[in-house]
């Protein structure tokens, strides 16, 4: 990550307003061919949720599901690829290189990482970082990154509210 990084968390207050925020995330994504955005956050944060609502911005109409079990899953929209993975299972961060994910090379994929923890030292670096909290029955999220993408995204996120 490179430039200004800011920390204020923007509270979303249900799902629909997590699926908005993918949305949000998704125009401001809009003009790069790749980008690699980790999703931080403990189990029912949101982090599966916020991306079915980036990829139903992007027009995927079937089922968006979790890749908890099968740890990967791509996505082709148009002249656009969308990997969407889930690492929490990883018993070492090695296995990651077991994923075939040199398939999608990351400055032409769009790559959404849960749980990028569990391939520390191994994933490239990200352009943006993104935690969800639990808050009561809302949710928090932070935005870390890339200074003008990560104030894009901000300012998206704040026009929700």
């Amino acid at each position: 990550m490179s430039g200004k990084e800011t920390t204020d968390a923007i509270v979303l207050a249900d799902a629909a307003a997590t699926e908005a925020a993918g949305v949000v995330l998704t125009q401001a994504l809009d003009a790069r061919a790749g980008a690699v955005v980790f999703l931080e956050g403990d189990l029912g944060a949101g982090k599966t949720t916020l991306v079915r609502g980036l990829l139903r911005a992007l027009g995927v109409a079937g089922p968006v599901r979790s890749p908890t079990y099968t740890l990967v899953e791509p996505y082709a929209i148009g002249t656009r690829s969308v990997v969407h993975m889930d690492l929490y299972r990883l018993a070492d961060p090695h296995e990651w290189w077991t994923l075939g994910l040199d398939a999608y090379p990351p400055d032409q994929t769009l790559w959404l990482v849960e749980w990028p923890q569990r391939a520390q030292g191994l994933l490239p670096a990200p352009t943006l970082v993104l935690r969800l909290a639990v808050r009561g029955s809302a949710r928090t999220l932070e935005v870390h990154g890339e200074a003008g993408l990560a104030d894009s995204v901000r300012a998206g996120l704040q026009a929700l509210s």
